[in-house]
């Protein structure tokens, strides 16, 4: 745990007190409104040094620290992306200070692109596992033997089982699958599609893997949802671009709602 993160975490117990959290969830294209229902203290990113600016729009660049069906959480209304910065490694900070706030479980939420006929936009994909489709690795340059991360169940059963029991008390469909990791900014082509879809991805999306891996490092379970907001290049006609993306993320957003708030319930 790096210094710059302990003395963050000091700052945040400042603001919003010192019970530890339980539970961190990561925010993805049109999911920043689910920050607003945490009843808790927002804090700007501005106001954390070394937070990144999440300049993607779509993204809320505030920490919110507060309740969520009685469960204490911290949501990162917006993360970084390695398009932004070419780092793979530009949410360790934040997550970072997350374990150092207490918590022991991070969920990821994205937007994604369906390589499954019976995955549509709108609606939900729980991550079973995931391909690393750009070969990049948020620990290389680590420097201790902590950067060999066995990732054998990276993605939680214990915390996929209880999204799917939330799930099916809310009559949600939450279908899983494996989520491959493109670096973006550009999407990508019918053939990269036709390749993973070979190498057994379901689902595609720029982000989520590095904040996986670097949740294991530091000893976080992790769990993450995607939101399908298209189809992937060349198995629909519809036209991909980031304004779509914002457009349709809501769809899912609202299911996510619902079960998230339905896991937590189970959970407090």
């Amino acid at each position: 745990m790096s210094k710059n993160a302990e003395a963050l975490a000091a700052q945040i117990r400042n603001l919003a007190g010192a019970e530890p959290v339980k539970l961190g969830l990561i925010l993805g294209s049109g999911l920043g409104h689910l920050a607003g229902a945490v009843q808790g203290v927002a804090i700007p990113y501005a106001d954390l040094p070394g937070f990144p600016h999440a300049g993607v729009s779509g993204h809320n660049p505030n920490l919110v620290i507060g309740d969520l069906e009685g469960v204490r959480v911290a949501v990162f209304g917006g993360r970084a992306h390695y398009y932004e910065s070419g780092d793979p490694a530009a949410m360790r900070l934040p997550l970072e200070v997350l374990r150092a706030l207490g918590a022991e479980a991070v969920m990821a939420t994205n937007a994604a692109g369906s390589l499954r006929a019976d995955i549509q936009p709108g609606d939900l994909m729980l991550l079973s596992d995931h391909i690393n489709f750009s070969g990049l690795n948020p620990l290389i340059g680590e420097k201790t033997d902590a950067r060999f991360v066995p990732m054998k169940d990276a993605h939680d059963p214990a915390l996929r089982a209880a999204l799917q029991a939330a799930a099916k008390t809310c009559g949600i469909p939450l279908p899983e699958g494996v989520y491959a990791w493109y670096s973006g900014p550009s999407f990508e082509t019918p053939a990269e599609i036709r390749a993973i879809k070979i190498l057994g991805g379901d689902a595609v999306g720029m982000s989520t893997v590095p904040e996986v891996i670097l949740a294991r490092f530091l000893g976080l379970r992790a769990v993450a949802v995607s939101t399908i907001t298209n189809m992937a290049a060349g198995l629909s006609e519809e036209n991909i671009s980031h304004e779509h993306t914002k457009a349709m993320a809501p769809l899912g957003a609202a299911k996510l709602e619902k079960i998230l708030r339905a896991a937590l319930r189970a959970m407090a």
